[in-house]
């Protein structure tokens, strides 16, 4: 499994988002954001393959990134974020799990297991 994954659920449709591109970056000692890895949540609205199997994430700081005006431009819904960030800490555990909940007008997410 990878040591960080996302799941994107759409509150306002009660179902998962699938097809929302996700970036994961990671804060250097120069305070500059650098690319880890990107996906797009599958039919579950699950990232599972951001980082490689059994490879632990560096401890600092992430972001993940999610493209949100894709998502609902193609439901014909108009949306007040088009990108959601997420900035998150990463220490010594093995596995980190960051959900987003979503609608078009808000969002909320959480320190997932």
């Amino acid at each position: 499994m990878s040591a960080i994954t996302t799941h994107v659920l759409d509150t306002a449709r009660g179902r998962p988002a699938a097809g929302i591109r996700v970036a994961l970056d990671q804060m250097d000692a120069e305070q500059t954001w650098k690319p880890v890895a990107q996906g797009a949540t599958d039919a579950d609205g699950r990232v599972r393959t951001l980082m490689p199997a059994g490879i632990p994430a560096v401890p600092g700081t992430y972001r993940l990134v999610f493209e949100t005006a894709a998502y609902y431009g193609a439901q014909g819904v108009e949306v007040f974020y088009p990108l959601v960030v997420v900035t998150f800490t990463v220490g010594e555990e093995p596995h980190y799990h960051v959900p987003l909940l979503l609608s078009p007008f808000g969002y909320s997410t959480y320190r997932g297991t």
